[in-house]
């Protein structure tokens, strides 16, 4: 029987609440992206249509949090960087990637320590992803 001190530490995909809640947190990050005129520079970049948007955020989240591996079993390793080329991502679309992010978690309730180790962690990534000015 293992004690509280000797169980292995739970994955953040297990501390949020498993796939159901990061489907929440990420129906919530795009649904705020549609709603608030703060994040327009990031909703802009989306295009017209964001359920395929949705769908591989979800996938990617659950494996990066430490859960299934939805995305790499569909697709491999997940490149970001090069998957964003495409679109022009600079200091005002990461800012506001970033608050989005940080408001949904705030709204689904995203432990708090946990959440402040998340935003050092997409801050990290999301400055990597930047490939234009400002």
């Amino acid at each position: 029987m293992q004690t509280e001190e000797t169980s292995p530490a739970a994955t953040p995909f297990e501390r949020i609440g498993g796939e159901d809640r990061v489907k929440a947190l990420v129906e919530r990050f795009y649904d705020l992206m549609d709603l608030e005129p703060t994040y327009g520079a990031l909703r802009a970049a989306h295009g017209s249509h964001l359920e395929r948007a949705r769908q591989h955020l979800f996938w990617f989240l659950c494996g990066w949090l430490g859960g299934p591996q939805h995305y790499t079993d569909r697709f491999g390793h997940p490149r970001l960087r090069m998957r964003h080329m495409p679109f022009s991502i600079g200091i005002v679309e990461r800012d506001q990637w970033l608050a989005c992010m940080d408001q949904a978690m705030g709204e689904t309730g995203v432990p708090e320590d946990l959440r402040a180790r998340l935003k050092e962690s997409f801050f990290q990534t999301a400055d990597w992803m930047r490939n234009a000015p400002g």
